[in-house]
């Protein structure tokens, strides 16, 4: 059980491509260089690729056999705003952007399965190597789906994959059903009128209708959720005023919402604009209300889920896979694929998550231990779904 011999002696070079990424980040829709690196090495490993889909996103198709079934296997590689503050050789020389999230090793991984199917080719039909850009906060996902990502490569299902700190290595987790939480922003304009700090009784002051604002939020997922249901709503951001003695015309709230079923998300997009409304009022403020889905729940498919829960007690022993993990709040734009085909995405153990290791955290790395077992999970899953073994 583990990885897979060949993937093993190809570990050094997977590390090496993974370092190049990390020394080398690129943000949303400006993976340029990055999808150059990749389209370039599965060109190199002989398989056909598409460039441009999704804007920097890049497609590998691979077909051996007869068959006529089709899977596709997503990595994603943006990086993130965040400033870097590690001291190692393969740090961001990029100011200001860093792989936080482990990005530069999901698009290792998957080259190195790339590399080893195109040699072995143990398997009948075809797969589609899916790298995606722009999966934090820009979607990513949703750009290539519609840009016709399963038109013009068709699949029957498709699955991904993310570390995650705190996981032990060697160990996967999934779940059938609601795997991660929708993702959706708001920003709330509070208008009043400004006045002297000293006679605010002249004004509308929007700062205190703010402050009773944010307090009044936080009723929604107590007060409106179901408790056996699971909702969040945070005030992220709170902008306004210039000086010490002014009260302003005007403030910015901003925030986040998320959740796990669609009836959850319109709930709390109408309490939202219901309370932020009428708490304004309170105040004789006005209050302007923007909100926006971003990204959909993640939503494994049950027999697809089961699959892989099954083929990864083979890989890596019954003992190291959680098939009923908890879901998480975060999100994945990779929820945008599972929208339009089934699948599952799963999370590999990264090793402990103190020390300042945890995801967007600026002193991140991705841990190069698990690039061999990642891989040989890609492959695996490729030669069982499509009748190798």
């Amino acid at each position: 059980m583990g990885a897979i011999e060949r993937i093993v002696i190809l570990a050094g070079e997977m590390t090496a491509w993974r370092r190049d990424l990390h020394q080398h980040p690129e943000t949303a829709f400006e993976e340029h260089r990055t999808s150059d690196i990749v389209a370039r090495r599965l060109e190199s490993f002989g398989i056909a690729v598409h460039r441009g889909l999704g804007r920097t996103g890049v497609v590998g198709t691979l077909k051996a056999g007869s068959g006529g079934r089709a899977i596709g296997l997503r990595a994603d590689m943006d990086a993130l705003h965040i400033e870097e503050k590690n001291g190692f050789e393969h740090r961001s020389v990029n100011a200001g952007r860093m792989h936080a999230c482990g990005h530069d090793g999901h698009t290792a991984m998957l080259l190195g399965a790339a590399k080893v199917l195109a040699e072995t080719r143990h398997f009948d039909g075809t797969v589609h190597f899916i790298f995606q850009p722009a999966e934090e906060n820009e979607g990513g996902g949703r750009a290539m789906v519609a840009d016709g990502l399963f038109e013009k490569f068709p699949c029957e299902s498709v699955y991904g994959m993310h570390n995650y700190p705190g996981i032990p290595l060697g160990h996967f987790e999934m779940r059938p059903g609601p795997m991660m939480a929708s993702f959706d922003t708001f920003e709330i304009e509070l208008q009043g009128r400004g006045s002297h700090a000293a006679l605010p009784h002249t004004g509308v002051d929007p700062i205190v209708a703010g402050a009773s604002l944010v307090q009044a939020l936080q009723s929604v997922v107590s007060r409106n959720v179901s408790p056996v249901d699971a909702g969040v709503v945070s005030v992220t951001q709170f902008h306004g005023g210039d000086t010490w003695n002014v009260i302003p015309d005007g403030i910015v709230l901003r925030g986040t919402t998320r959740a796990f079923r669609p009836e959850t998300q319109d709930l709390l997009e109408r309490r939202l604009r219901e309370i932020s409304e009428n708490v304004a009022r309170t105040f004789g403020a006005a209050a302007k209300v923007r909100y926006e889905r971003r990204y959909p729940p993640v939503v494994n498919s049950e027999r697809e889920t089961a699959f892989c829960a099954e083929l990864l007690r083979g890989l890596v022993g019954a003992q190291n896979v959680n098939a009923n993990t908890e879901p998480v709040m975060g999100s994945e734009d990779f929820a945008f694929m599972l929208q339009v085909k089934p699948g599952c995405y799963v999370f590999i153990g990264n090793g402990p998550g103190d020390g300042g290791c945890l995801l967007h955290n600026p002193h991140y790395d991705f841990n190069d231990a698990i690039l061999p077992l990642g891989a040989s999970y890609w492959v695996r899953l490729t030669e069982r779904l499509l009748g190798s073994e």
